[in-house]
């Protein structure tokens, strides 16, 4: 149960927290035995409907950064765990991630480890930020290893960025377009249909195509707007599927540019985070594991599971990429090779994360500079579409007047 509760310490300072225990009695003896005394302790109730909008109650990925970076800052000019906790809580302004570094302050004063605490929220620290976490308190570099995952986080938030950023100005433009030509269909069409009717002239293909169109739309506004939030629903719910999600991956990686993209994206996503996991002192086997929960592409996820497969055989991580250069470029398989013979695995897949994450960097500037003159000739054809539609039965007009 969880409870929102009131105490007083022994010193006589007071103490407004959030707290999971059996029920209140036990909450009363936990807080006994850490000299507190328990004042009040209300229930807080989980709601009955469920159902959560992913963008609301969330941690934004940024915040997590610069949080990771103070708290491995703080711990490195030698201030204990809670203190650090204590100063980062005041300095958030994020609601979410304040009661999280509350949670986690708590539970570190109960005596935890911070891998621990961090581990009690999976919504806001990944397997990947426990784990290195862990590795960092076993190996005695907790502010190194935080740093590490500092990183980590950002290289990889930045990429997504750029990958996204690509996407917007596109996707703004043909939804303006859209938009634009609904609007047109529904009330500038219907107008100058009722002129051409009026006329009685025999109209062209492109003509009776857009006035069929503006007629469909005109007196089916709810189908239509019932069949688009039915299609964005199906698509959604079929991409958080499994088979779902095997179909776009398999789609995506074929697709001219996305493909090569998916493909460079996922290998530096994959040689960065296992990098990261055994420069901190994880374990290979685990360092692997941890990496194929982080990575969402159902192949890589299959590709990470024949590695770990394999290294339990005592074989290489680097004669499983050899064998799926379709994939992952031979050159990751080629480093992996030279990183294993030397004995400098994280430092060479290091290499390749850097480098892949540079050639993405450079194609999505290439594919936003060959997107621009790409809309342009898109819309261009719209606009030559709805002209010829109108201004052909104009010309029929004409031609049978003379």
């Amino acid at each position: 149960m969880k409870f929102k509760f009131k105490s007083i310490k022994k010193e006589g300072g007071e103490v407004v927290g959030v707290r999971e225990s059996k029920d209140k009695f036990s909450l009363y003896e936990e807080l006994k035995n850490e000299g507190e005394t328990l004042i009040t302790a209300t229930e807080i109730k989980k709601a009955k409907f469920n159902f959560v909008i992913p963008f609301l109650g969330s941690v934004p990925e940024h915040q997590k950064i610069i949080f990771t970076k103070n708290l491995s800052a703080m711990i490195k000019a030698g201030l204990s765990l809670s203190k650090s906790l204590n100063i980062l809580k005041k300095q958030v302004t994020n609601k979410n991630l304040k009661s999280v570094i509350e949670s986690l302050e708590l539970e570190i004063r109960k005596g935890n480890s911070l891998s621990e605490a961090c581990a009690k929220h999976p919504d806001v620290f990944s397997k990947l930020f426990v784990s290195m976490a862990k590795a960092g308190e076993e190996s005695g570099r907790l502010s190194e290893v935080l740093e590490i995952v500092a990183k980590q986080m950002d290289r990889s938030h930045t990429l997504k960025q750029k990958i996204k950023g690509a996407m917007v100005y596109p996707g703004i433009v043909i939804s303006v377009m859209i938009v634009i030509a609904v609007l047109m269909l529904i009330y500038v069409v219907p107008s100058i249909t009722t002129t051409f009717r009026d006329l009685n002239i025999q109209l062209p293909f492109l003509t009776t195509t857009l006035i069929g169109m503006s007629n469909f739309l005109k007196n089916n506004v709810l189908l239509v707007l019932a069949f688009i939030v039915f299609i964005v629903l199906f698509f959604y719910f079929a991409a958080n599927s499994n088979i779902g999600r095997k179909i776009s991956n398999f789609i995506i990686l074929r697709l001219p540019v996305i493909g090569d993209i998916t493909k460079e994206t996922n290998s530096a996503r994959i040689t960065r985070t296992i990098a990261s996991l055994l420069s901190s002192g994880v374990p290979y086997s685990d360092s692997v594991s941890i990496t194929r929960e982080v990575i969402q592409n159902v192949y890589y996820k299959n590709i990470l599971t024949i590695v770990i497969e394999r290294v339990e055989k005592g074989e290489t991580m680097s004669s499983v990429f050899m064998e799926n250069t379709k994939l992952c470029p031979i050159f990751v398989a080629e480093m992996m090779v030279v990183g294993e013979e030397t004995g400098r695995l994280p430092d060479m897949l290091l290499e390749v994360a850097n480098y892949y994450e540079e050639s993405v960097d450079q194609k999505t500037k290439d594919i936003s500079t060959i997107i621009e003159p790409a809309l342009m000739v898109l819309m261009g054809l719209a606009v030559a579409f709805f002209a010829l539609a109108m201004i052909k039965p104009i010309y029929s007009l004409t031609d049978s007047i003379q």
